[in-house]
């Protein structure tokens, strides 16, 4: 028969302990075990369990290693995050805030997977029927194959699943879904960990597609242990906030397809429309002839974005100045203005600087640096960049310029919205060819593009 065990298990980091502990030892968070009652199954049940029991080990030469078609979902944008749509019996866990459209965007991803012919079940936890369908009517969604189930009960799920047999099955979301085997509450580590082995089990063994939707901590990551993102194939993100109309849903792991994989919608009344040229969107509005501002070739995964980072630098009143970075990483925004001061004599000890990357987007990457660092001395010695110049490159420690990787996708982009010069590493430069339509200026110290800049 079944025993039930009472511990204590982490909400942070699943730690179990059996007793009440003030501070994890594994993540040392205050306050976070919390008391489960586990049911622990006999050892005949547990058995039974696996994803290949009924195949024996073979070499892996003799294994079949055709993949099977993708599934489009018709959407561009998301086909290109998850490497060219859906692979069979993938799991894939999309996170992000709360209203910041993951509902939504499964609910459009089930709309057009069902209109080509396929049967997709959306088990919601979270909403009735009802709630549902209004929010279809919003979205403009009529599809017969589209079937809504609103239920957390994770054994009827399965039940339902061996009736209906779809071809896609979405969760949401997957802190809503619990077993019976388990007696803690739904959203519990435990049962995040079983529900989610249980899913995965199931999208192994039969090749069904599973969504999951996770919600997310104070901290940015997926609510529950970090090992649920290790059971699937692929971890989403989405980014934005409530003040910016644009979404970035970014690939942070995907073993069917590249990483750093990013695509972008815009929230509209009648949901997300995906934006094919972000590069234009997030310099339609930028001002021109400003200090400060300067425009970036940027490449999220395979695709080059051109982004504009914003830098203003004014007179501190503080005894420490203020150094706020949004978009990029702040430590290396310190750095770089270390590099300014030594190397090129900027006096910006007794100065506040702000760093913006507009359009709310994040990006993290070394040829970045070439652009922050413009942008402050443009708005330090209060002189303006050439509209029609797009800079990037590494900077070093002793103001030398590195090259960096995919120069001439880089180029290519800004050639295409129409810009005239662009400054790069010498290194780069001595690589690519004579530009047509561009300027080609290569650099090879940080000195060398003030005096060409300013």
């Amino acid at each position: 028969m079944a025993k039930v065990k009472t511990q204590f298990v982490c909400q942070s980091c699943g730690y179990r302990s059996p007793k009440w502990l003030g501070k994890c030892p594994e993540c040392a968070t205050w306050n976070s075990l919390v008391e489960e009652q586990v049911v622990e199954m006999p050892e005949t049940k547990r058995q039974g369990w696996g994803l290949s029991a009924d195949y024996p080990p073979k070499p892996i030469t003799e294994i079949e290693a055709e993949e099977r078609g993708r599934l489009k979902t018709r959407i561009q944008e998301f086909d290109r995050v998850l490497g060219g749509g859906i692979v069979a019996g993938s799991i894939i866990l999309i996170g992000g805030d709360p209203g910041i459209g993951k509902s939504t965007l499964l609910l459009q991803v089930s709309d057009r997977l069902s209109r080509e012919e396929l049967k997709v079940l959306y088990v919601s936890g979270e909403e009735s029927p009802r709630q549902t369908r209004i929010r279809g009517e919003r979205l403009g969604i009529h599809a017969a194959n589209l079937l809504v189930l609103s239920e957390t009960s994770l054994d009827k799920i399965l039940n339902e699943l061996q009736k209906l047999k779809p071809s896609v099955l979405v969760i949401d979301s997957i802190q809503a879904i619990f077993t019976s085997e388990l007696q803690s509450a739904p959203g519990s580590i435990s049962q995040v960990r079983e529900s989610s082995a249980r899913l995965m089990q199931l999208a192994k063994g039969t090749g069904i597609p599973i969504f999951l939707i996770g919600h997310v901590t104070k901290e940015g990551s997926i609510a529950g242990p970090r090992v649920v993102e290790h059971m699937v194939d692929t971890v989403l993100y989405f980014e934005g906030g409530a003040s910016h109309p644009y979404r970035i849903l970014r690939a942070v792991k995907n073993r069917f397809g590249p990483t750093n994989e990013i695509g972008v919608f815009e929230m509209k009344e009648s949901g997300l429309e995906e934006v094919l040229s972000p590069s234009e969107i997030f310099l339609s509005e930028r001002p021109e002839n400003v200090s400060g501002s300067v425009v970036v070739p940027s490449m999220e995964g395979t695709r080059p974005i051109l982004v504009e980072i914003q830098a203003l630098v004014t007179s501190s009143s503080l005894a420490i100045p203020r150094r706020t970075a949004i978009g990029v990483d702040y430590n290396r925004l310190a750095l770089l203005v270390a590099v300014l001061e030594k190397k090129m004599g900027l006096k910006l000890y007794n100065q506040d600087i702000f760093l913006n990357v507009a359009g709310g987007i994040k990006v993290d990457e070394p040829a970045m640096d070439l652009g922050i660092t413009i942008s402050v001395a443009s708005s330090f010695l209060d002189k303006p960049v050439h509209p029609k110049i797009v800079v990037f490159g590494e900077v070093g420690l002793t103001g030398e310029v590195r090259g960096i990787s995919q120069a001439e996708v880089r180029v290519r982009e800004a050639v295409r919205l129409g810009f005239e010069q662009c400054v790069l590493p010498k290194t780069n430069r001595e690589r690519m060819k004579k530009g047509d339509s561009i300027q080609l200026r290569g650099v090879d110290s940080l000195r060398e593009v003030i005096k060409l800049l300013f």
